[in-house]
């Protein structure tokens, strides 16, 4: 189920579909993804799809986690790197594995909790978390060297731009729930400039808190 060669399977998939980050294939390939999905999911850890994890969220397809931390990682070592939408935490994992300091953000309180429960599993003390409207960004701790988002809006958050330190970059899915463009947007001066990574389906960025 969770053996070394079911992960090194999924690894030659991620190759082949054109992620080249070895840095980022490393961490993917130490980081347990089953312990982010419930038990009965678990022997579907390895597979490159999106899994549910409960409150109609879903952990999201391999490929997808690296594309997207690929893009982070992109320009350089991060120092501090913003994650809207913490999920059961398989994602933070991996981007903290790879940032100085992650600031992640979860609208849901029960999957916040597991999230910290997961991630504390692994040792990770890099990580601060806060229950709250992942489309307000983190002000306060900004301005950040990338931005993540795992779900989309239907247009982009101004805070989330605003948040973006010089030569920033947001990764963020934007459109309605039956398609959206995975979109990379750099910040440079008073400009951002606009790239599409692909084509992808997340869920719908909403707005507000969950405390149940």
């Amino acid at each position: 189920m969770t053996s070394q060669r079911t992960r090194e399977r999924l690894l030659g998939r991620l190759l082949d579909q054109g992620i080249k980050s070895m840095e980022v294939l490393d961490v993917m390939r130490s980081t347990p993804r089953h312990i982010f999905l419930d038990e009965a999911l678990a022997h579907r850890a390895y597979e490159d799809v999106a899994l549910p994890i409960g409150h109609n969220q879903t952990i999201s397809q391999p490929y997808i986690v690296a594309r997207m931390t690929e893009a982070c990682v992109a320009s350089g070592k991060l120092n501090k790197a913003l994650e809207i939408g913490t999920g059961s935490g398989y994602q933070t994992a991996i981007l903290a594995s790879l940032a100085k300091k992650v600031y992640t953000i979860e609208r849901i309180k029960p999957l916040l909790n597991r999230a910290k429960k997961n991630l504390k599993l692994l040792g990770l003390r890099n990580i601060d978390y806060k229950h709250d409207d992942g489309s307000l960004g983190w002000e306060e701790k900004g301005p950040f060297d990338a931005i993540l988002a795992t779900a989309a809006p239907q247009t982009v958050p101004h805070e989330l731009l605003d948040q973006l330190a010089e030569g920033g970059r947001l990764i963020i899915p934007v459109g309605g729930e039956g398609r959206q463009e995975l979109k990379l947007i750099t910040k440079q001066g008073n400009e951002f400039n606009e790239g599409v990574l692909d084509l992808v389906r997340f869920v719908p960025l909403l707005k507000g808190q969950l405390h149940q």
